[in-house]
């Protein structure tokens, strides 16, 4: 769980991402949950829109990933979630260095 004060600190570093995975007609399939996985392990952080013709909800879209990736959801402003997790490779620990340091 991430505490309020880290929260903070990711959404500042959120605030100039581009949403890099879209979830549309297709919903939160396999292929979305490895694509986030993936992009997790790169940046430790990112944003995913839901696109309007989705019938996915943001609230449980976040759930079912922080129950099946382990993620933490940021925040969640719409259609928008913003997504942390330490990346499983150690040259790619640069934000998660910084937020344990807070």
């Amino acid at each position: 769980m991430l505490t309020s004060k880290q929260r903070a600190f990711l959404k500042g570093q959120a605030h100039s991402l581009k949403p890099i995975i879209q979830i549309g007609k297709n919903g939160l399939n396999n292929e979305i949950k490895t694509s986030i996985r993936n992009a997790l392990d790169a940046r430790e952080l990112i944003k995913v829109t839901l696109l309007q013709n989705t019938d996915e909800m943001p609230q449980e879209v976040a759930e079912i990933l922080e129950e099946e990736i382990g993620l933490d959801t940021v925040l969640k402003i719409g259609r928008v979630l913003i997504l942390y997790k330490e990346s499983s490779r150690k040259e790619n620990r640069k934000l998660s260095k910084q937020v344990k340091a807070i």
